[in-house]
């Protein structure tokens, strides 16, 4: 049987994309590898979001090619293909630059990798079109292989933020229809995912054809899977503050399957900044929009995306940032220093901050960021916590799983409990975990 491996970067869109390209190339007789080495196709599915993800492509790409050398000798045939958003951005300048790639596809025409596949053997095949067919009709079934998936319902958007190459590479805002997220949701629950995950670049634009005409918004569509059987969690990623109505906020107060878990970037505590970006929002609309959230949910943690060092941003700007952290809190973060993606609106701005300014600003938020996320860890310690047991830990007897906050938690006990929902007690910190017991081995113990 022919092998495929497949490799994703970035975000959790692409993990998805990577997952049904497997299940496409399973169609075609591929078996899936984690080994390169024996790989008949090699699938690089690639992030462009920050300048070292691209980069770190074409390393790969030096490797792959000295790989395929290597098996040709051997008389095997290795195809590689370059897909998502840096095939979408570079297009032919990728065979230019690595010229044993033989495929380079877009994140909207992977649904066509076969046919590409099949083109490739007479030349090189560039695929970077939006294609007007849904990509979805043309995907085979889902293979579900957890108790956790994710489920996209959304692509591209429209809010075009002046660093984000996203509205170039996925293309504007498109919302599948609601028949077929149900019906995608309900294959997985059958399946025996417990937790969906829905996924979007703006997933909480979210605005689908309902069933029987009109459109549904997220919050109306989370409201939906919350009753579909076999369905406890639900969560959903990434979002932006402009979209987050009172209908989404509503859901998080009435639905108990929705957890207390929510990303919102925010990007800058800087008016200044925030409108240089084309956010849309300022820091006290994002204040404000918590202090609802967290009225309708009082115990949910958050978590924000950070970019330190915009073109033009001064000590005050940064100041105003480490405020916003202090006065909101989160529990997670992820923070990153600015670097131009070519095409952008910001690419164009001369007003660059020194790369070592730009590093200690980092340094400094991201001091600030981990102190708020050890504190919201300690503060675990001691409680009973559910968790959904997703598969066996580091270490023999071991089980490891997910706390309604994201956290990852290791318990003593057998693989019987995978797939459930257990209550655990959480009795200590780790460096990267939470530890803990069942609180029934706890009561005995006491006992």
């Amino acid at each position: 049987m022919k092998k495929a491996f497949v490799k994703s970067y970035g975000c959790q869109m692409n993990v998805y994309d990577a997952a049904r390209m497997v299940d496409l190339l399973g169609r075609e007789g591929f078996a899936e590898t984690a080994s390169i080495e024996e790989a008949d196709v090699v699938v690089l599915n690639t992030c462009h979001i920050r300048e070292k993800a691209a980069e770190k492509v074409y390393s790969e790409l030096g490797r792959v090619r000295d790989l395929k050398g290597e098996r040709a000798q051997a008389g095997r045939e290795t195809t590689i293909v370059v897909a998502g958003c840096v095939a979408q951005a570079e297009g032919r300048e990728i065979i230019h630059r690595a010229p044993a790639v033989d495929v380079v596809v877009g994140p909207q025409s992977y649904h066509r990798l076969p046919d590409l596949l099949r083109q490739a053997r007479t030349g090189k095949v560039v695929d970077t079109e939006f294609p007007l067919d849904d990509k979805f009709d043309h995907l085979p079934p889902r293979r579900v292989a957890g108790a956790t998936a994710f489920l996209t319902v959304q692509e591209g958007c429209d809010k075009f933020c002046a660093f984000c190459v996203v509205p170039y590479t996925r293309g504007a805002e498109v919302s599948r229809p609601v028949a077929k997220v149900l019906a995608e949701a309900e294959r997985l629950a059958a399946g025996g995912a417990r937790e969906l995950t829905l996924i979007g670049q703006n997933v909480n634009a979210y605005h689908g054809e309902g069933p029987e005409g009109g459109t549904w918004s997220l919050g109306r569509l989370m409201r939906r899977l919350a009753e579909m059987p076999g369905v406890e969690r639900l969560r959903y990623t990434t979002s932006h503050p402009r979209d987050m109505d009172d209908e989404l906020i509503a859901v998080h107060r009435d639905c108990a399957a929705v957890m207390p878990y929510l990303h919102l970037p925010v990007q800058s505590g800087s008016d200044r900044i925030l409108a240089a970006m084309n956010r849309r929002h300022d820091a006290d609309t994002y204040r404000r929009l918590i202090d609802r959230i967290r009225q309708a949910r009082p115990d949910i943690a958050l978590s924000s995306d950070f970019i330190v060092g915009f073109p033009g941003e001064t000590d005050a700007d940064h100041a105003a940032t480490m405020r916003l952290v202090e006065d909101v809190g989160f529990a997670g973060a992820f923070s990153f220093k600015y670097s131009p993606r070519p095409g952008t609106p910001a690419a164009e701005n001369t007003d660059a901050v020194p790369e070592s300014v730009k590093r200690e600003r980092l340094a400094e938020l991201q001091v600030l960021l981990d102190e708020q996320a050890r504190a919201f860890n300690r503060a675990t310690v001691g409680r009973t916590l559910d968790v959904l047991i997703e598969k066996a830990g580091r270490h023999p007897g071991q089980i490891a799983g997910k706390s309604p906050y994201l956290q990852a938690v290791q318990i003593e006990a057998g693989p019987e409990l995978i797939g459930r929902v257990v209550p655990v007690r959480i009795t200590r910190l780790g460096t990267y975990s939470l530890f803990g017991e069942r609180t029934e081995a706890a009561s005995a113990a006491a006992a």
